[in-house]
């Protein structure tokens, strides 16, 4: 059977959520190596001035573009390691929720790049741009 074939005949991988998404809250409502989209209440994930921890939304924005690389990476029968992230916080928030969108840049056989962007749900307010590498290995 030939390479393509083999890579036909991978599953994808799907989502499930690690420990620290499940105390966070985080809930996933789209998933593909393309674009990845989940919610995260900001109650729960404040620091102590009562906004939303920027390290909560890195680690959302960390989480939905791995997990679309690790998709991308399971259509080739690999997986995905993380090597690089940087973020820019614009604003943050006290209450109510916000969405997570990872969008693919480059999916290539070594390495995936998304953007990822943090709004604010209700009021549609971009909070944090993010960037993640994905470094794919058999």
């Amino acid at each position: 059977m030939g390479k393509m074939a083999d890579q036909e005949q991978c599953e994808l991988w799907k989502i499930t959520l690690g420990e620290l998404d499940e105390k966070m809250g985080v809930k996933v409502l789209e998933e593909s190596a393309q674009r990845v989209v989940a919610t995260m209440p900001v109650e729960g994930n404040r620091q102590s001035l009562g906004l939303l921890h920027g390290g909560a939304m890195l680690a959302i924005g960390e989480a939905v573009g791995s997990w679309a690389a690790v998709i991308h990476a399971s259509s080739m029968g690999k997986v995905a390691v993380g090597v690089d992230v940087n973020a820019t916080h614009h604003k943050s928030s006290r209450e109510g929720m916000v969405r997570a969108t990872a969008s693919a840049i480059h999916l290539g056989r070594s390495l995936t790049t998304h953007e990822v962007i943090i709004t604010h749900e209700e009021t549609g307010d971009r909070l944090c741009t993010l960037r993640i590498t994905n470094f794919i290995k058999g």
